[in-house]
């Protein structure tokens, strides 16, 4: 990248507002169970909690694994905001065509980190050039559902 390029880049990345990319920094003293479990609430919400509630009676350990490495050590790197670490997962989960209950968990996050519906759809609907018909298929259903339990039709706006 020639250098003028890169120093526009560099002034663009540090104009970023500083809470985006900082949500997950460690606080002093916190370990990466409580970042992990901080950051896991803030982001995914009552979807997380559940997930991590249905692992108490098989694999409690499990649940402990999910809150240090992907929350408490990769969502609070520097870098990435979170909706581009949501953008990146919800294509990832889509594109396996095989992880709709992770998708729809990562579809809610993605709608409370600020994705919109649309850009959600986009999202998946990418993902048919790169991981075939079915996946963006299944996606589209996973969104589908999430978007009809977060925003459920008024009778006035339902059609006759």
């Amino acid at each position: 990248m020639p250098e003028t390029a890169r120093a526009a880049a560099e002034q663009r990345a540090g104009s970023k507002s500083e809470d985006c990319m900082t949500n997950g920094t460690p606080k002093s003293g916190e370990s990466r169970l409580e970042r992990g479990k901080r950051t896991l609430a803030e982001i995914d919400g009552e979807a997380g909690n559940n997930v991590v509630a249905a692992l108490a009676d098989i694999a409690p350990d499990f649940a402990d694994y999910l809150f240090e490495f992907p929350f408490g050590d990769i969502y609070s790197r520097p870098g990435l905001d979170r909706r581009a670490r949501e953008i990146a997962t919800i294509a990832a989960l889509t594109a396996m065509g095989n992880a709709s209950a992770q998708l729809k968990v990562h579809i809610e996050a993605g709608l409370n980190v600020g994705l919109t519906r649309d850009e959600i759809i986009e999202i998946i609907m990418q993902m048919a050039v790169y991981a075939g018909f079915p996946a963006a298929l299944n996606g589209l259903f996973a969104a589908k559902d999430v978007f009809a339990a977060r925003f459920p039709v008024e009778q006035d706006d339902a059609p006759s």
